[in-house]
């Protein structure tokens, strides 16, 4: 299921080497989620004032420049992507959504979107192949475009982001549309509770972008519970999340970490995101080291209310391997060393003794390829 299987939305997107244009004809009711870095591109400026009514007829989005810390510029030319879109699609410039994502600090190439969005309306459609176009329109460093659906609720998400992720509201952007019938408010509420147990707990390397947005569409035609749909859009971002980890830049592996036990859900949280996030951890799950140390010290510095009664495991899935139990090594580490190696996909699950808070969090290893692709990228 395709974005474009979604009633209502056409689609199509170009892409030139790095830069990328992409377009979306949509009319229904609209919410966003965006960064929450102090240093915000103009495009989420642009694009937050244009939702916060509600309604949207069309979205813009073009990759290779973030069109972010470009001042008054900026917001020029955020504004002119709003209006480009709403000449050629025949709505108000303000019912169109606009997102940028790659190099922060450059000016957008306007001759070029000025070129090319004609170009990308001309074969606007609904067909799988213009949702790929799409897809492809709004990556950057990523090595796969991220879908997800869900049939049953009649959602259909399409995403970019493999390095500088770390949302708080990674460069992320996240597009999902829906044809269950919801007013804007309604949508806020779902959208802002599934961001929070899914992308707000994945980290890639620990850098919030300035351009993070999410939008949520709903062409409203189709009649779909509240509660059914809410947990549906939370595991479509939830697969996502998963992609993006397992795409985040030169990555190999992606794992989870599941806290229980803490002394309340927010201890938990820290510690899943202390582990997540820990470098040291990174390059341990990268070389398949099982150096529970590495763990137990992030946690202990996560801030979280902890003492030394930890049991600690790792899991494929299938087996699992206890490292430690109840503050007690069990000497184990070449049972988890060889489930490291036979699994790219790992769970890393802490408990504590401190009362009953859970927590979650999503992380990938970090390689040699992470540094060379990074040290290279403006080049």
């Amino acid at each position: 299921m395709e974005i474009t299987d979604i009633d209502g939305v056409f689609c199509n997107g170009i892409k030139e080497g790095k830069y990328g244009l992409g377009l979306v004809k949509v009319k229904g009711s609209i919410a966003g989620i965006f960064t929450q870095n102090k240093i915000r591109a103009a495009p989420v400026v642009v694009c937050e004032e244009n939702i916060r009514e509600g309604v949207v007829e069309g979205i813009i989005v073009n990759s290779g420049n973030a069109n972010a810390y470009t001042g008054e510029q900026g917001l020029k030319d955020a504004k002119e992507m709003c209006r480009i879109a709403a000449n050629l699609l025949g709505c108000d410039e303000r019912r169109v959504a606009v997102a940028s994502t790659g190099v922060i600090g450059r000016k957008l190439n306007m001759d070029w979107i000025r070129r090319k969005a004609p170009e990308v309306y001309s074969s606007l459609g609904n067909s799988p192949e213009n949702a790929h176009r799409f897809g492809e329109a709004i990556i950057t460093t990523d090595r796969f475009v991220k879908k997800a659906h869900s049939e049953k609720a009649r959602i259909a998400a399409i995403a970019k982001g493999a390095g500088m992720i770390a949302p708080n509201m990674a460069t992320m952007l996240c597009f999902a549309f829906t044809s269950a019938k919801f007013d804007s408010g309604e949508l806020y509420e779902m959208l802002k509770n599934a961001v929070d147990s899914t992308f707000n707990r994945l980290t890639v390397d620990g850098d919030t972008s300035t351009n993070d947005t999410v939008l949520l569409v709903s062409t409203g035609k189709e009649r779909v519970e509240r509660d059914v749909f809410e947990q549906e859009l939370h595991s479509v971002f939830y697969s996502i999340a998963k992609q993006i980890a397992r795409d985040g830049e030169g990555a190999t592996k992606v794992f989870e970490v599941h806290v229980e036990g803490g002394k309340s859900n927010d201890d938990a949280n820290l510690i899943a995101r202390a582990v997540a996030s820990s470098l040291l951890v990174k390059t341990a799950i990268f070389g398949c080291d099982p150096n529970w140390g590495r763990i137990i010290a992030a946690a202990g510095y996560s801030g979280a209310d902890v003492d030394e009664r930890i049991t600690l495991s790792f899991s494929d899935g299938k087996e699992e391997v206890f490292l430690v139990d109840a503050g007690r090594p069990l000497g184990t580490e070449e049972q988890a060393r060889k489930l490291m190696q036979n699994s790219d996909d790992l769970v890393i699950k802490i408990k504590l003794e401190k009362g009953a808070g859970k927590g979650f969090a999503i992380g990938c290893d970090l390689t040699y390829d992470y540094v060379k692709l990074n040290a290279e990228y403006t080049t």
